[in-house]
């Protein structure tokens, strides 16, 4: 039976479609996906959208796509230079501080790092060059105080992405901050001409000294990396407008050509049902998460599951609970179908045992159905424990099985984790084990109770003492 193709909803066309690269051999797919503007620590709700281009990018390689996946660190804008300033640090290095948190919080998660995550700061040319271009195309122009705008009236398409229609907007405003509401629609900033709340901020350029807008950035970073044309762009919903719409304008006025073939969003993580806020005092990062005992890998399903990532998914500390439940219950299968592999020097090749990764590429190629997913796994999993608990489950079926959860796994990117086990743990079950060989029963009721105290319980079989975290 063919493979399905591929297909993900598209934010311009606002249909499900396949994916068609640019590359001539149909095999390379290039992969933008915006990332942190690294003056704080990320929040879980913007590693909603992480993880969810984790299992875009997962999905396209699944399909036999060569991914070629940029992911730029913003760390030139208003908040970042105001955070170096409160905290007297050069720019530079108060970036770094949150750079690292960030590629230690996405490690966490198991999200795969991109092929390149340049700094903003480190193409500084490329965007001069980019604004250059528009202004000699006269889609942008220097206003009076030596900063740069684009000029909405010369992109006839602006709105195109979220639909908007540009005779109703109100333009004709300047906006010289990096981000805007969208009742602010108006010429945006390409070059920020530099004051002395910028302090030692600032980069020579035909206009003066002064910085690059935050829009400018990622049009100029991608154009770099991936060419004048990408494949898919993705990013959270709140970047659709005015971010993404301006992208738009800035990288085709320059070049003539359709920046983008397919738009990738993932909408808002919710907390028990609100929107995040510091006021609310609901926005966690992950570190808020792992201080309450949670695991990354719990945190990973937790956003993965529940909604398809175009649809808002509320997060709850229950949630988290049943991330936990579900992962220990996939985990004990994992052992169970392993041990009863053991053995068998090929996989069944039956109907039944190939269909298993039918399964599996019908429910991804539907725009991401992880439902679905989750779904085949969880069916897997019950029939596969009911034919172990009878006794028909052949160690070449439970191979197919194996073969198919990893190639399932790579998708969702879950994995076993292998815990270790504290000293003080290992010797309690070593003295168990020697009191049950001793047919001190009384003695191993004691030795279970003291590793239970412990946080964790032990499992009698006939391989002897199996381990868990409780």
């Amino acid at each position: 039976m063919p493979r399905p193709a591929f297909q993900l909803y598209n934010t311009m066309t606002r249909a499900v479609g396949p994916i068609v690269p640019l590359d001539p051999a149909g095999k390379r797919v290039t992969l933008y996906v915006c990332g942190p503007t690294i003056y704080d620590y990320a929040h879980i709700g913007n590693f909603r959208t992480y993880v969810a281009g984790d299992l875009l990018r997962r999905a396209l390689k699944h399909f036999d796509y060569q991914v070629d996946h940029v992911m730029q660190f913003t760390d030139v804008d208003d908040k970042t230079i105001r955070g170096s300033r409160e905290k007297n640090l050069p720019l530079r290095e108060y970036t770094a501080i949150y750079r690292e948190a960030f590629l230690k919080d996405a490690k966490e998660l198991n999200i795969q790092v991109a092929e390149r995550t340049p700094n903003a700061t480190e193409h500084i040319p490329a965007m001069i060059a980019l604004i250059q271009k528009l202004v000699d195309k006269k889609a942008a122009y220097v206003s009076d105080d030596g900063s740069v705008y684009f000029r909405i009236n010369a992109f006839p398409k602006y709105g195109c992405l979220c639909h908007l229609d540009l005779a109703n907007l109100m333009t004709g405003a300047r906006v010289s901050q990096d981000e805007y509401e969208k009742e602010g629609v108006g010429d945006f900033v390409l070059w920020k001409k530099w004051v002395a709340a910028d302090g030692d901020v600032g980069w020579d350029s035909p206009w003066g000294k002064g910085r690059p807008g935050w829009h400018i950035e990622c049009s100029a970073l991608s154009m770099e990396h991936l060419g004048s044309q990408i494949d898919i762009h993705g990013g959270g919903t709140d970047l659709r407008f005015p971010h993404h719409e301006n992208e738009i304008a800035q990288s085709e006025a320059a070049t003539g050509l359709p920046f983008v073939r397919h738009w990738f969003h993932v909408e808002h993580l919710l907390v028990d049902g609100q929107k995040m806020s510091k006021s609310l005092r609901n926005m966690y990062t992950v570190r808020d998460v792992l201080q309450r005992g949670y695991s990354g890998r719990e945190l990973r399903y937790a956003l993965l599951s529940g909604a398809n990532y175009a649809k808002n998914l509320n997060f709850t500390w229950q949630g988290m609970d049943d991330a936990r439940t579900a992962l220990a219950r996939i985990d004990e299968w994992h052992k169970r179908i392993k041990a009863a592999a053991t053995g068998a020097t090929a996989a069944d090749e039956s109907a039944a045992s190939l269909n298993l990764f039918q399964s599996i590429d019908e429910a991804i190629a539907q725009d991401l159905n992880i439902n679905d997913l989750l779904g085949t796994l969880f069916t897997w999993i019950r029939t596969s424990n009911k034919a172990l608990d009878e006794g028909t489950l052949t160690p070449p079926q439970a191979l197919a099985y194996l073969q198919a959860w990893d190639r399932l796994d790579a998708i969702l990117g879950l994995g076993e984790v292998a815990v270790a086990i504290p000293p003080e743990v290992q010797t309690l079950i070593d003295e168990r084990a020697a009191a049950r060989q001793a047919k001190n029963f009384a003695k191993s009721d004691e030795l279970r109770k003291a590793i239970e105290a412990l946080g964790w319980k032990v499992k009698d079989t006939a391989k002897g003492q199996e381990l868990s975290k409780s």
